[in-house]
């Protein structure tokens, strides 16, 4: 096999449209390696021993947060955690202050979420050190993104001519953006199924996808299944009945995941709305990769920090 010859030293991670093929392919190969620190006992290598990272949350978080920090701190680097909350953000002070603030104690990444759209691309013209967006409001969550391909691959193999069915809040979710961005690069049919009002005009137009109308005739022999979260605290109403009604006529149940191949592949972000979009027994059932997905986390996010801070060296 022929080696990857890619270098993504300095590149800010701001979304998987700035992703060529090889990148991707170079991330989940690193990736593979960083899995298995992981599961040492002793979790620790020194790749990025000196190094010191920031993550600057806007928005509420547990897996992405979490997974950035234990990911930095499996390779050896200093980490310090900001919240909104818990820092001069609620004294008002803006989101350029604050990245001058982060940037002259001498960091060499910024791991940022917020909830303004470009938030991330805005830090990376502002400041030096380089960026990996967790999550800009709708627009991107490229780790999330990759750790999906990178579940995907570790299950299935082959990436390309795989049939997946994304479903539900396509029109507030970063990470349906993200999937659909890397999926089509690596060669995959995308398939997109929920409610009218959650389904933003721009996928109609977008060469590589196919939207339907019922989701079971997205489901219809896929590979793997992506189940989106229902973002209420994103919406403003009235863009479906009820949470019962959606449940029924766009929900993920055994019923319907019959219509799939017999080794689909469940996937879901999380947090879970269980019983509403996923049924309990599909979440925890024998297809489900959900809880697989946290521990990807974090090995695709080593991955992430060792390429871009190291160009792949590893002490």
């Amino acid at each position: 096999m022929e080696k990857n010859t890619v270098s993504m030293r300095g590149k800010n991670i701001l979304g998987l449209a700035d992703f060529s093929a090889d990148e991707i392919k170079l991330v989940l190969e690193t990736a593979k390696e960083m899995k298995n620190i992981i599961h040492r006992d002793i979790k620790k290598v020194p790749a990025l021993r000196g190094k010191s990272i920031v993550t600057l949350f806007y928005e509420p978080s547990t897996r992405t947060r979490t997974s950035f920090e234990l990911a930095a701190k499996y390779l050896g680097a200093d980490v310090v955690n900001i919240t909104a909350g818990t820092s001069s953000i609620v004294k008002g002070e803006s989101l350029r202050d604050t990245l001058y603030t982060v940037e002259a104690m001498g960091v060499d990444a910024i791991v940022m979420r917020h909830k303004a759209e470009g938030a991330a691309e805005y830090a990376s013209k502002v400041v030096s050190p380089v960026i990996l967006n967790a999550g800009d409001g709708a627009h991107a969550h490229p780790s999330q993104g990759l750790l999906n391909l990178f579940t995907i691959q570790q299950h299935k193999g082959r990436l390309a001519g795989r049939k997946v069915a994304i479903l539900g809040d396509v029109l507030h979710s970063r990470v349906a953006r993200s999937d659909i961005y890397g999926m089509r690069t690596m060669g995959m049919e995308v398939h997109i199924a929920g409610p009218k009002t959650l389904l933003p005009r721009y996928l109609y137009e977008e060469p590589g996808i196919v939207v339907h109308e019922r989701i079971e005739d997205a489901i219809k022999d896929a590979d793997v299944i992506e189940v989106l979260r229902i973002q209420l605290e994103r919406m403003k109403g009235g863009l479906f009945p009820t949470t019962r009604e959606y449940a029924r006529i766009f929900g993920l149940n055994d019923r319907r995941l019959r219509l799939a191949k017999d080794d689909v592949l469940i996937l879901h972000p999380g947090p879970m709305n269980k019983g509403w979009e996923i049924a309990p027994s599909v979440a925890y059932g024998d297809n489900s990769a959900i809880q697989e997905e946290v521990q990807n986390g974090v090995a695709v996010r080593m991955a992430l920090y060792t390429l871009v801070l190291t160009g792949g060296k590893q002490a």
